[in-house]
């Protein structure tokens, strides 16, 4: 296994990481590993395939995130992602939600490791592709060392070489998953700790990581670096952790270039009956930080949601942010 597969990754993240939004991801970084939205494991079985599971063969490297703690149901769902071609299972440890917690799925399960296990042992029997967990640093009251570690070496024990460390607790009682996103401490010094005792396996970092000069300095102690909300609502930044963290000598494309290289993509959607705002909904911080991106945002936003909006949309936006650069070049001479 190497170290370093997983150097960059955007987060599994709820109504946002769907297809639409890691096809854009991926036009920004080629290397950045993706991850679907959490699909949980009766879903996968009993739902629509397709809708649920489709994607783009051009987003790789992507793996499919399962939530669910049985684990047949999970070993089959996994059976299932792996013949839609995703390259890797993870399954979800982290989620707060009471309708996960209700599920007996998510961070919940931090308190059941030997459960945990049991489900990565049986879904590594069933596929030929790697089984991750993604996990919190702990739940409630737990101490944070003594739990960690008992529930990292129970699963590891059961076959999971890869852990995506969330660095906050969570709270499964008393804050929302909102509050569950802010609220408990970040202790990015556990998860070096975690990543010092046990140096043979892949040891991820997330939670409030949203700059390159935050992931380089994480990386000096961890394998890599997981972002969340900064990847979504300032989604250049992985251009800018493309070249700083892979390719230190490349060029990276515009903001512009990306835009139009999403135009063919939007009209094939578009001619299979997707609504423009579910596209666009995900390149809202393309231009964040730069000139006229309000009026970028705003454009979009009150344009894409009408009834037969189409590529006139974008190749609008296009117009205005390309003109917008040129000014941005001729008053910085």
């Amino acid at each position: 296994m190497s170290l370093d597969r997983h150097r960059l990754a955007v987060a599994p993240m709820m109504e946002w990481t769907d297809r639409h939004c890691r096809f854009f991801l991926r036009l920004i970084s080629p290397r950045t590993y993706l991850y679907t939205e959490m699909v949980t494991a009766d879903a996968v079985i009993h739902g629509d395939r397709e809708r649920l599971l489709g994607f783009d063969q051009s987003e790789h490297p992507v793996a499919l995130q399962l939530g669910g703690s049985d684990p047949e149901r999970l070993s089959e769902a996994a059976r299932i992602g792996e013949g839609f071609g995703y390259e890797e299972i993870n399954l979800n440890i982290g989620c707060p939600s009471d309708r996960v917690q209700s599920g007996r799925f998510g961070a919940c399960l931090m308190a059941e490791p030997l459960l945990v296990a049991d489900c990565v042992s049986a879904m590594g029997k069933a596929v030929s592709v790697p089984v991750t967990v993604k996990c919190r640093i702990g739940i409630d009251d737990q101490d944070t060392e003594e739990s960690l570690d008992r529930f990292i070496d129970t699963v590891a024990d059961a076959g999971c070489e890869s852990f995506f460390v969330h660095a906050r607790k969570a709270w499964l009682e008393g804050l929302s998953p909102k509050e569950n996103r802010d609220i408990p401490p970040l202790d990015y010094e556990r998860v070096y700790r975690l990543k010092a005792r046990r140096p043979e396996l892949e040891i991820v970092i997330n939670g409030g990581i949203a700059t390159v000069a935050d992931a380089q300095s994480h990386l000096g102690h961890v394998d890599g670096v997981m972002l969340g909300r900064a990847a979504y609502h300032d989604p250049y930044v992985l251009a800018e952790a493309e070249q700083a963290l892979f390719d230190p000598a490349g060029e990276q494309p515009s903001r512009v270039e990306i835009l139009e290289r999403f135009l063919p993509y939007a009209e094939s959607q578009l001619s299979k009956g997707i609504r423009l705002q579910q596209l666009t909904r995900h390149l809202l911080g393309l231009f964040h930080g730069r000139p006229k991106a309000r009026a970028y945002r705003r454009l979009i936003a009150e344009r894409a949601h009408l009834d037969g909006a189409g590529l006139e949309v974008l190749e609008d936006a296009i117009a205005m942010m390309r003109d917008a650069d040129a000014t941005a070049a001729v008053a910085a001479e």
